[in-house]
């Protein structure tokens, strides 16, 4: 999914797992558009790859000088910081409802 969101394409997949519930369920159907990483901000959730690992995880902080972003679960355990160059997508909905603050985030 990285690699297509990465070259342009909005896609939609069935994440697994319970680090994002409850704002995403394991298997919930999200949709992640490719992002502009200067202007994704805590509390937006990404398609980012840390430490050779790719998440959909939520940004927790925002490094602007040094063109980086925190990402963590929704329970509170921080994965790292990564390059934005690495912040490949945003998810803009889950289960079909659009997720809030999403405009102007994507390319």
């Amino acid at each position: 999914m990285a690699t297509r969101v990465a070259a342009g394409a909005t896609v939609q997949f069935r994440p697994t797992g319970q680090s994002m519930t409850p704002l995403i369920r394991s298997r919930a159907l999200v949709t992640v558009a490719p992002a502009d990483p200067a202007r994704v901000e805590p509390g937006d959730i990404v398609l980012a790859r840390v430490a050779g690992t790719v998440y959909v995880h939520l940004v927790s902080a925002v490094d602007h000088a040094n063109r980086r972003v925190q990402i963590s679960n929704n329970h509170g355990h921080v994965n790292g910081w990564t390059g934005h160059a690495r912040v490949y997508g945003l998810c803009t909905a889950v289960e079909g409802v659009p997720r809030p603050r999403t405009e102007g985030k994507t390319r």
